[in-house]
């Protein structure tokens, strides 16, 4: 496209200084040339639009942007023909040719779509994911020798090494060193993150000063950069809503712009022979000019490139603040919440339980120990990871326990030998009202309480913290009127805690909630009417969870919000990722979508202000001032650039 807009404007020049530069009078000469020159652009630069204008039309019966050109162009050609062929026969008409006026259409149109698709191109560029991946990898072979290869030849169960301030090429676990990861590139988090043996490294982060070997855990063709950058992609390439409403309209521009250019015509017509006493030919050739110049100067490309510019736009600058939006109708409503509902553990606290305190009721203690071990180890539930970490730091063994699984909303059961094992909350396991529960319960801790063959035999209490971010967050979301809401599995006193720190209302948290009870809970808030406002609306709940026994949830909510943990964003089926774990990202993803609509509404109301007073210019509404029909094709310019400078500027708007 580049070179056919630089081949139209070179085309055009020439043109142009022949009909506006003070030259010596050789119409004749100057009119040759430019029939030539235009004649050149109409073919090859305007000739790909008349066979995509006509198939459209005819076999899909569709009425496209490009029937306009077409039209316009044609229009403004032939008639500047037309007029070339009576001044040669020397009877030129009292308007002369313009040749100019139909190509410089033609080279503003392309260069109207150029700038478009540059400025699509460079929004996309600049979201790049994909360019964070490192091209090559260091291999590190079972001798221990060292070698350097494609990045994509990498396998599972190889081993890499990653020297400072070099890139990561895949996800990986990291099994010798220590370092500072950069992963500000992926979450937007500016602080550098400690890394440990043991602990996951994404790809596309960058190491400090340390020298790390790392494990590889996924593919670079499914490592978290591509898990991230076809999530941005199938935002992008989305249609929300509105964009069904810009369709639409378009449908019916064109139509009704070749209606107002034939009534145009007539009224000019009209004018020319009544109040003006012109000749018919007269009153025709005038009648013409201001026909062209009303298809010329209308333009619904500022309507066609008003939602997708934003959302392309829109999608990047949320995924360089860490929230990555899924689909472009996430952007289009996020902004209208009505309620926020979020999960307790691993959500509104940091999801790191410890245990604090632990009674067994059985005679031997060491044996309870290795089962409960044996039971919760590979569940990957919070409250299990804590329970299995607490016990082998007291150097516990586990126990093989067969067919163990985890339990939704419940806790884990398996088996050992004859005897039936089960651990999870209190309600699940019918023990709320023993004694050594009780204790735990009125303490605000959860308890998680294990039995064999239905016997309680040991419960052990365990502590959250809140995330140093969730006051702010959840202060933010009620000053701005949305209602904010706790759905939990966790036990009453320690929900009421965290509620009573947040400052949240009894009357919003629920405790106890197995997955069903919160699809429930957040199925009743979409049936009611939202009173946050004067006028009653249809509420908007947005669901916020860590994932885990979160997925009922996650599909019920009009919009699902996953706080992932960096690499598990592959596992989420959420609308919106929140890449970083920070709660503040909530807010940020209400801003962007608050702010992507306005630019929206902004563009679809500059189109038609734009497109009103440029039809009644163009068709001489106004007496005392037109816009003559060689200077139409700058429309092109003037109806898209502050389309594409609304969607542009969103990069550097205040979110």
């Amino acid at each position: 496209m580049g070179l056919l807009t630089l081949l139209s404007a070179v085309l055009t020049i020439p043109v142009l200084v022949m009909a506006w530069a003070p030259l010596p009078e050789r119409e004749l000469a100057y009119g040759s040339a430019s029939l030539a020159l235009a004649t050149i652009v109409q073919v090859v630069i305007a000739g790909p639009f008349y066979p995509k204008a006509i198939k459209a039309l005819v076999f899909s019966k569709v009425i496209e942007m490009d029937l306009l050109i077409v039209l316009s162009t044609s229009a403004a050609y032939i008639f500047s023909v037309v007029s070339y062929g009576y001044m040669v026969a020397g009877r030129p008409l009292s308007t002369g040719e313009f040749f100019e006026t139909s190509t410089l259409l033609v080279t503003l149109i392309m260069v109207g779509r150029w700038v478009a698709s540059l400025a699509r191109q460079k929004a996309a560029e600049s979201i790049s994911i994909r360019a964070l991946q490192a091209n090559t990898a260091v291999l590190v072979g079972h001798d221990k020798t060292e070698q350097e290869i494609d990045a994509r030849m990498l396998q599972y169960g190889d081993i890499f090494k990653v020297a400072p301030d070099s890139r990561i090429p895949t996800d990986g676990t990291v099994i010798s060193g220590a370092s500072e990861i950069d992963e500000s590139m992926l979450t937007g988090e500016s602080k550098p993150v400690e890394k440990q043996v043991g602990s996951p490294v994404i790809a596309g982060s960058i190491n400090g000063m340390g020298m790390l070997t790392v494990r590889l855990t996924r593919l670079p063709g499914d490592n978290t950069i591509t898990t991230i950058a076809c999530m941005v992609d199938e935002a992008k390439l989305s249609k929300p809503k509105i964009q069904d409403i810009a369709d639409k309209v378009a449908s019916y521009f064109v139509p009704v712009v070749v209606a107002l250019t034939i009534i145009t015509f007539v009224i000019w017509v009209a004018i020319g022979i009544a109040v003006r006493n012109q000749s018919g030919s007269e009153a025709v050739i005038e009648a013409i000019t201001y026909a062209i110049t009303v298809l010329i100067v209308s333009c619904p490309c500022a309507i066609g490139l008003a939602v997708p510019m934003v959302i392309v736009v829109a999608s990047g600058v949320a995924a360089s603040r860490g929230v990555i939006f899924k689909s472009a109708e996430s952007i289009e409503i996020a902004y209208k919440t009505t309620d926020v509902v979020f999960d307790k553990t691993g959500t509104l606290t940091e999801g790191k339980l410890a245990v604090v305190e632990e009674a067994y009721l059985g005679d031997d203690t060491a044996q309870i120990q290795s089962l409960l071990l044996g039971l919760v180890t590979g569940i990957k539930h919070p409250v299990s990871v804590a329970v299995a970490t607490h016990l082998i730091g007291q150097g516990v063994a586990a126990e093989v326990v067969r067919d163990a699984k985890a339990v939704a909303g419940k806790g884990v059961e398996g088996n050992y030998k004859d005897e039936f094992l089960r651990a999870g909350n209190s309600r699940w396991l019918h023990t709320s009202s023993m004694t050594a529960v009780q204790s735990m319960l009125v303490k605000g801790l959860t308890a998680f309480c294990f039995t064999i063959d239905k016997k309680l035999v040991a419960v052990l209490g365990l502590q959250d913290t809140l995330r140093p971010d969730a006051l702010n967050t959840i202060s933010q979301l009620q000053r701005r009127g949305l209602n904010v809401h706790i759905l939990s599995g966790d036990d009453d006193g320690a929900v009421q805690n965290i509620a009573t720190e947040l400052n949240i209302p009894t009357d919003t948290v629920r405790s106890r909630c197995s997955p069903g009870d919160k699809a429930a809970y957040i199925k009743d808030l979409l049936a009611a009417k939202s009173e946050s406002s004067k006028k009653a609306r249809k509420p908007v709940v947005m669901f916020v969870g860590d994932g885990t026994n979160d997925a009922v949830a996650l599909a019920q909510a009009t919009i699902g919000v996953h706080v992932s943990s960096g690499t598990d964003i592959a596992q989420s089926a959420a609308d919106v990722v929140l890449v970083r774990s920070d709660l503040a990202c909530v807010l940020t993803l209400i801003n962007v979508s608050r702010k992507a609509m306005h630019r929206v509404a902004f563009n679809f109301g500059w189109s038609f202000v734009y497109n009103l007073f440029a039809v009644l210019l163009g068709a001489g509404a106004f007496v005392n001032a037109r816009i003559p029909p060689e200077y139409a094709g700058l429309g092109e310019l003037v109806s898209v650039l502050p389309v594409i400078a609304a969607a542009v500027l969103l990069r550097w708007a205040k979110i």
